[in-house]
């Protein structure tokens, strides 16, 4: 996190740098003319030291310009934008070093190529400006990039889970109770948990629960499934012996106020997932089920009886072993909610792990392809023989087949009704490319009763004919295909 202070001379050392190299003076030229040693310079420039004003002066009048312009945090027309990118809450909160970033290299490009960049910094703020692209939603997307930056498995995170259970000598049979993980969040932290309070607050139904830090009371809401109280209960455990300071209190987020509070929240979310399912065994487990020759639903949903944990907790789980343990790194996961009249879907979370996979969120008002898994699963929700007077979780696997691509992957997809929402369902699937090394891991894909469709991303952009749950027409492709005809039409001419 960078200070005030830092910003300032950052600026200050930016100017200093893009006025020196305009004018062509090297360190020692510019040493000579203000009598400041070239190692002094080079800390200004760096951002590392602020001079005093005489110092200032002297290197205004060298550099041409005068006091006022390089102690102030504006600039040149040419210059500007990248102040403003430097004064941003994004160069305040976003830490550059999770990524392998340096700030010093980064300015040093600045100033090499300043029109070029400047060009690309306004560019990128319009963008943000006109799709509304708040803080929150540049928070989630980087914290998406940091997730596959890493393929999403972090090993000292699957190690404090393993410590944690030793340290405490923790060697009970799997799955991990409520009372159990109750009793530790008690015996080591001194937190009681409390399912009372929360649910008598009307305006609260929607949230799962809520942490009072000095209370030390971990509220609960009314009608959580046993395996929706194991994740929140291993999450504080998370937060606590992972010491996070910068966090939520709330299950979903209210306000994103920094990417550290976020990237804190994934950290105590994967260390759940990992002490409640636990890396070798799950993996153990996946090997088994990868020999089956057919597939069935139960493959899925007898992970979920044993290790008591919600379907999106097992997905996400799997979005950390399968790149590590197994070698499959192309894959997504998608997380849909349906409208209680089953007409319009929102796609509420995606990872894409290695490059930008379809599906993939949608910000265009279009609507996504009803031939997806991840909506006939929600849809399947309301059938006689499943619907919600039944079961209330379907799985279901599909193999689709991008139109207009060579691009295929294998879709397992969990449904549920919403929590405090029966009659909208929502859905999660796990996404993987198709290719040979996936096909020479799981056996079921050879699997004639696996089914197989046609899909895309939305309506508005598939040409797939007689399509029987078409939802919208094909406008995209109908609009190319006018102005296709334009060029033929000039080609004549």
């Amino acid at each position: 996190m960078l200070s005030e202070e830092k910003i300032i001379r950052l600026i200050l050392g930016f100017k200093v740098r893009h006025l020196r190299q305009q004018k062509g003076l090297s360190y020692q030229e510019l040493s000579t003319t203000t009598k400041l040693s070239t190692s002094y310079l080079n800390d200004i420039e760096k951002g590392k030291r602020y001079p005093k004003p005489d110092k200032i002066s002297q290197l205004a009048q060298a550099l041409g310009v005068d006091y006022n312009y390089l102690v102030a945090t504006n600039a040149s027309k040419k210059l500007q934008p990248i102040i403003d990118l430097l004064t941003s809450k994004f160069f305040k909160l976003f830490p550059l070093d999770e990524f392998g970033i340096s700030l010093e290299k980064l300015l040093e490009l600045f100033t090499q190529t300043p029109d070029k960049v400047n060009a690309f910094i306004s560019t990128i703020f319009k963008i943000a400006r006109n799709y509304q692209v708040d803080e929150s939603q540049f928070y989630l997307e980087a914290l998406r990039s940091y997730q596959d930056m890493h393929n999403n498995y972090f090993p000292e995170l699957e190690a404090a889970s393993r410590e944690f259970k030793q340290e405490f000598s923790i060697r009970g049979t799997l799955p991990y109770t409520v009372a159990f993980l109750e009793d530790q969040l008690l015996e080591l932290y001194g937190i009681r948990v409390d399912r009372d309070q929360l649910p008598q607050q009307k305006q609260l139904a929607g949230i799962r629960s809520f942490f009072h830090h000095e209370k030390k009371i971990l509220f609960l809401q009314h009608g959580l499934a046993e395996a929706q109280e194991n994740f929140l209960l291993a999450r504080e455990l998370g937060f606590q012996y992972l010491q996070l300071g910068e966090r939520p209190y709330e299950t979903t987020i209210l306000q994103i106020d920094s990417f550290e509070q976020l990237l804190n929240n994934y950290k105590a979310s994967h260390f759940a997932a990992a002490l409640l399912m636990d890396e070798e065994e799950l993996a153990r487990d996946l090997r088994q089920i990868a020999r089956n020759n057919t597939w069935h639903p139960d493959l899925l949903l007898d992970l979920l009886r044993k290790y008591q944990v919600t379907a999106e907790m097992l997905l996400q789980r799997l979005t950390n072993i399968l790149p590590h343990h197994f070698g499959l790194e192309d894959l997504f996961f998608i997380r849909l909610t349906g409208s209680e009249d089953l007409k319009s879907f929102t796609m509420t979370k995606d990872l894409h792990l290695s490059q930008l996979h379809s599906p993939y969120n949608n910000e265009l008002d279009e609507h996504y392809c009803n031939r997806w898994v991840s909506i006939s699963s929600i849809k399947d929700l309301r059938l006689p023989q499943k619907g919600l007077h039944g079961p209330d979780l379907i799985a279901d696997a599909q193999i689709s087949r991008y139109w207009n691509s060579d691009k295929e992957y294998l879709c397992l997809s969990l449904a549920k009704p919403a929590f405090g929402r029966p009659k909208r369902g929502v859905s999660v699937t796990l996404g993987l490319l198709v290719d040979p090394k996936l096909r020479s891991i799981f056996y079921f894909l050879s699997d004639p009763q696996l089914k197989v469709r046609q899909v895309h991303t939305t309506c508005e952009r598939c040409g797939v004919p007689d399509c029987e749950v078409r939802v919208a027409s094909p406008k995209v492709i109908e609009q190319m295909e006018k102005r296709d005809q334009v060029f033929h039409a000039l080609a004549d001419l």
